[in-house]
């Protein structure tokens, strides 16, 4: 962590990582992990993780970790005990689903979790939210801040999202600082979700351009995405800078999807996309489809939603200046290297 190491360097009181209790939630899973790793790099003084799984491998490398539910107030109370600084990441994530299970995580689990800082004194707190928490149902071009979130979602997963950040971001006061961090489309090996099905449903001739194919998306390779997490920390830890507020974070540079997913399939010698739907076709498929997951006995999920519909057909891109001036945020690893680190990483699977 080269810059890392430049960053800290600028700082009128550098964090001492040694004398820090850490709590990561969600420390099993994909971008947590990556959290911890940075952590250990840092020689962290003493890192817990919490998950509804056992962790195993994470136990190997001196972390504790805690197997539980952190929509268990309890629970959470105890996984909070003597810990300094909390990240919490976990989140129940996806397309579809039951509004009251993404509730019961997202929203009571991130209420449990500030409770439970502030019942054990804990003074900081970073929140993984999501771009997704504002987006409205069209093109989001270089949005920073400032936009608000919408009055309408089309899922349960941004909505419960943008509850659980308001959440955080009003519970910052003089002795307890918060902050969001709102990462989009997280990729890089190890991603258990986004690529892979990607990669999947091309292999199966089951991928289908939605939309002109013209869209601008930001992504944010996990590496990054953790960095981010660790300079908000710092700066939550020595200024007042990032007291109380979201930041957007990205590789920078904003891909043309389709084009980007084609170069990728390309990469693995998987056959380019050939299939086209315009956005209004996916997004009537969309509606119609969520209406009989709802009232027939139906398993999975749909293979088309009105939330995955503008995902894949609008622009979605955003403006880091933000996190660039408040806490020195700049992408450590660029696109080229984390384009070849993940084909090497789904050529391999």
């Amino acid at each position: 962590m080269d810059g890392h190491k430049k960053e800290n360097k600028m700082m009128q009181t550098p964090v001492n990582w040694k004398s820090e209790s850490v709590l990561v939630t969600g420390g099993g899973g994909f971008l947590g992990k990556h959290i911890i790793d940075a952590l250990l790099r840092l020689n962290c003084g003493s890192i817990r993780s919490v998950g509804r799984r056992p962790q195993p491998e994470l136990g190997k490398t001196g972390v504790e970790v805690l197997c539980g539910d952190i929509s268990d107030s309890s629970f959470t109370l105890k996984a909070c005990e003597s810990r300094t600084l909390v990240f919490h990441v976990a989140a129940l994530a996806g397309v579809w689903g039951k509004r009251e299970d993404f509730y019961r995580i997202n929203v009571t689990g991130t209420d449990n979790i500030v409770d439970a800082c502030r019942k054990k004194n804990i003074g900081t707190l970073v929140y993984t939210s999501s771009p997704s928490v504002v987006l409205h149902n069209g093109d989001t071009l270089n949005a920073d801040e400032s936009v608000p979130y919408p009055e309408k979602y089309l899922a349960p997963y941004p909505e419960t999202k943008a509850i659980a950040e308001r959440l955080v971001l009003d519970a910052n006061s003089a002795d307890f600082a918060t902050a969001a961090i709102r990462p989009h489309l997280i990729w890089g090996p190890g991603d258990p979700h986004l690529l892979p099905r990607v990669v999947d449903r091309a292999k199966k001739g089951k991928l289908m351009q939605v939309g002109d194919g013209k869209n601008l998306v930001d992504m944010t390779y996990v590496d990054n995405a953790a960095l981010a997490h660790i300079y908000a920390a710092e700066t939550l830890r020595n200024s007042q800078k990032a007291n109380g507020k979201a930041y957007f974070i990205s590789d920078g540079n904003p891909v043309v999807l389709w084009a980007w997913i084609s170069n990728l399939l390309k990469m693995l010698d998987i056959p380019p996309v050939n299939k086209k739907i315009s956005y209004r076709s996916a997004y009537a498929a969309g509606a119609l489809m969520e209406l009989l997951y709802k009232i027939l006995p139906l398993t999975g999920e749909p293979p088309m939603t009105r939330f995955v519909a503008g995902q894949l057909a609008h622009s979605h891109y955003f403006n880091i200046s933000a996190a660039r001036n408040d806490f020195g945020y700049n992408p450590e690893i660029s696109h080229e290297e984390a384009l070849r680190k993940t084909v090497e990483w789904l050529s391999g699977r």
